[in-house]
Formats: C-alpha cells, structure tokens, sequence
C-alpha cells in the first residue's frame, strides 16, 4: 500500500511539473491534476497519511501556473489589440511611397528610386542589383553622393529584366581598397497596413514587409 501510494504521489508531483511547462494544456492537466489528488488522498497510508500542507502546496502551485497562463493570455490578447488600434494612424500611409531597406518590386518599365549613402571617405561607388534568387543582375558605377538615383531595370549587358523583386546594394571604395558594403534605401509604395502584438507592419508593392520603424521618409506615390 505504502508503495502504491508514492507511486500516485510521484505522479501527481510529475503532472504539475509538466502543466508548468506545458500551457496549452492546462484545462486538461487539471482535470487530470484533480483526479490523481483525489486517487492520492483514497489510497494513503492510515498509519502514515499525507500532511495536508503538501495538499496545499500542489494546490498553490498548479494554481499560480494557471493563472500565470491566462494572464499571458489576456496580455497577448490587450498587444493584439494595440496593434490593431495603431492601424488607424498608418492608414493614411497607404498609396504612398515609403522609403526604406527593403527590396523593391520592378514592374518591367517603371524606374525605382534608390537613395544610396555612401561610407565616409568614399571616393568610388558602385551599385550592385540582385534578383529575388540572390543572383547579381547589374553592377555599375554612380556618383558618390547622397542624392537619388533612378535604376531603369536595366541589367548590365544592356537587357530590360524581367518583373520582380530586386535589392540593392551599395559598394564604396577609397583607392581601390573596399570600404563598406551597405543595403541600399528604395522608395516602394506602401499597399497595407498590418496590425498585430509586434506592432504595425507595412507591406510594400510586391510583398515584402517592413516594421513601421524602418521607414526613413515618405512621399507621395507616383
């Protein structure tokens, strides 16, 4: 009897380990959490019962779990909801060009707005485009300045590229010695704005996604 009755005990101090780690099944682990107490307490030793304190430990501490878990829960849900009211402040975003580190989508005639930046010290630099496969489609040399620069979706043999995504990055160089390599800021028109507990996210013409946090200037769409 004596050994049926550590064993139960064993078990039930097991299942309220493991409820802990383990909260999508905390009504389930209850359940089960009660029946092996209740099957604990019919099975004890007469000679020898169970201090009621250890009862009311396990009870305490499968509790504190459970309301640890609903509290994270409400906590996910009230970010949730946070996310969502940000959304009103963002709508207006929509339809507008947002200029960020992202890659931008190339629709096969319309020019994309780049805005390099240079390394300090540069005498030399050179913009480098990769399709969406990560495979270099242009490489070539431009102004080392902080303005603007249109890239036609041209490759470097000469050939209109096809629709898609492409990133961009920037090279710079101070006599021939590389000095950085740096992603490239594009301007993408913004078609959503997302909420959510991370905060809003906007998703750009083609799909990419970024964090509102990342945009750096905004103007209006062409």
């Amino acid at each position: 009897m004596v050994s049926a009755v550590s064993n139960t005990s064993a078990a039930a101090t097991s299942g309220v380990s493991q409820s802990a780690s383990s909260a999508g099944m905390i009504s389930a682990d209850f359940q089960t959490f009660l029946l092996m107490l209740t099957t604990q307490m019919q099975n004890q030793d007469p000679l020898n019962p169970i201090e009621s304190s250890e009862y009311a430990v396990q009870l305490a501490t499968f509790s504190g779990v459970e309301q640890q878990v609903k509290t994270n829960t409400l906590l996910e849900a009230l970010g949730g909801q946070m996310g969502l009211m940000g959304i009103g402040q963002y709508a207006g975003w929509v339809g507008m060009e947002a200029r960020a580190a992202a890659p931008a989508w190339f629709d096969g005639h319309t020019s994309i707005t780049l805005s390099p930046s240079p390394a300090l010290g540069a005498d030399q630099a050179v913009l480098v485009v990769t399709d969406s496969a990560g495979r270099e489609v242009d490489r070539r040399p431009i102004i080392v300045s902080d303005d603007t620069v249109d890239w036609a979706g041209v490759s470097a043999a000469g050939d209109l590229l096809d629709a898609g995504l492409y990133g961009f990055s920037l090279e710079s160089y101070a006599n021939g010695a590389l000095l950085s390599q740096a992603q490239v800021e594009v301007y993408s028109r913004i078609v959503e704005a997302r909420g959510g507990s991370t905060g809003t996210q906007l998703v750009l013409n083609g799909g990419a996604t970024i964090a509102v946090e990342e945009v750096t200037a905004l103007r209006e769409g062409r």
